[in-house]
């Protein structure tokens, strides 16, 4: 079983601490890096190059959008899914059409994240 090496992009301190302890009790997943702003993310992963980019959609300093936009020209290897609050389908379109592969309400299951993630390593939109 190889790693899957993700870096958590989110800015509120508690909810990041607790994906990361989350995604930790999977054997697989290592967390390589924790961002809590929108202009470190993509330095954070062009330095680090993920495999896979958990991004919040509101994030100071630069939206989860636009820092999607950059990741995928710095980083194109780094696969990308966006959690948020938000359900709007045009968020949804949006993160899409920015080359995310998934897209997490935070009201999810755990097991919903982690399935997200692992579709996103294998190339799939769940």
């Amino acid at each position: 079983m190889s790693t899957i090496r993700i870096v958590v992009a989110e800015d509120h301190t508690v909810v990041r601490e607790g994906l990361c302890a989350l995604l930790t009790t999977q054997p697989d997943f290592h967390i390589v890096g924790e961002v809590e702003d929108g202009l470190q993310v993509v330095a954070t992963v062009e330095r680090l190059r993920p495999d896979v980019l958990v991004l919040d959609l509101m994030l100071p300093g630069l939206n989860g959008l636009e820092v999607a936009r950059q990741v995928r020209r710095r980083s194109p290897q780094t696969r990308i899914v966006i959690l948020s609050m938000h359900s709007i389908e045009a968020y949804v379109v949006e993160a899409l059409r920015a080359d995310a592969l998934g897209y997490v309400l935070k009201k999810s299951s755990s097991a919903e994240l982690v399935h997200a993630i692992r579709e996103a390593i294998a190339g799939r939109v769940p």
